[in-house]
């Protein structure tokens, strides 16, 4: 069964950083895809950024030049680090993995991260 255990998020002011961790069991990183999605208050739950099986990223555009995925397959876990936060990086992040492409019908964990960045 893939289960995945997020870690990270908390509060920082605009302009700093934070790292999340998602740490999989069940099955490997070496043939899955993992990323994260968030959700905003009022709004839908967007793809964040995502790593293939392989170690390619992808990124939304929103992200792009301030957060950076990477993935360690010896410790089966994800990481999305998060600069130059804004406020509008506010959100729950949720940790997903899938068998498959990036952002192909992934499974997303139940349990999300509070990211709040607020002056």
């Amino acid at each position: 069964q893939l289960q995945l255990v997020g870690s990270g998020g908390g509060s920082v002011q605009p302009g700093g950083s934070l790292r999340l961790s998602c740490t999989a069991s069940g099955f490997t990183l070496d043939y899955h895809s993992i990323g994260w999605f968030r959700q905003a208050p009022g709004k839908e739950r967007e793809g964040v950024s995502c790593i293939s099986s392989g170690g390619t990223p992808e990124y939304a555009d929103s992200v792009k030049g301030r957060f950076t995925i990477s993935k360690d397959n010896a410790k089966n876990t994800a990481y999305l680090q998060m600069n130059s936060l804004k406020p509008e990086d506010t959100a729950v992040y949720y940790c997903a993995a899938a068998p498959r492409p990036c952002w192909d019908d992934m499974e997303v964990s139940g349990k999300g991260s509070l990211v709040t960045v607020s002056s």
